[in-house]
């Protein structure tokens, strides 16, 4: 005879984490995802799944539209289209592989 124990416990784990300069909001916003990224509380979203369609859509609106995006870039310096766009895409494909992953935003 023998005895098996087994102590599992389910643990909220970090998948993914950014950060980026809030400068980028009005290019966000003429992409159409600044809600989502900044505020997806305000969308009623809370899985990272209920954001891909949007970003997927935004990235395309940055990417197709490059050099009217350019033109919200900071004055400041602080961010640049670039940046935002590898931020868009990163951000993006960390949804697609964890789509069931609850979005925290800190502002």
């Amino acid at each position: 005879m023998s005895l098996d124990i087994s102590l599992t416990a389910i643990r909220p784990t970090e998948v993914y984490e950014a950060n980026i300069t809030h400068n980028l909001n009005k290019m966000a916003e003429a992409a159409g995802i600044y809600k989502v990224i900044w505020r997806p509380e305000e969308c009623g979203v809370k899985k990272a799944g209920d954001i891909i369609s949007a970003l997927e859509k935004g990235l395309d609106i940055l990417k197709s539209n490059r050099e009217i995006m350019k033109g919200f870039a900071p004055e400041n310096g602080w961010g640049s289209y670039g940046e935002f766009v590898v931020f868009v895409e990163r951000y993006l494909n960390a949804c697609r592989k964890n789509p069931d992953a609850e979005i925290s935003v800190w502002r």
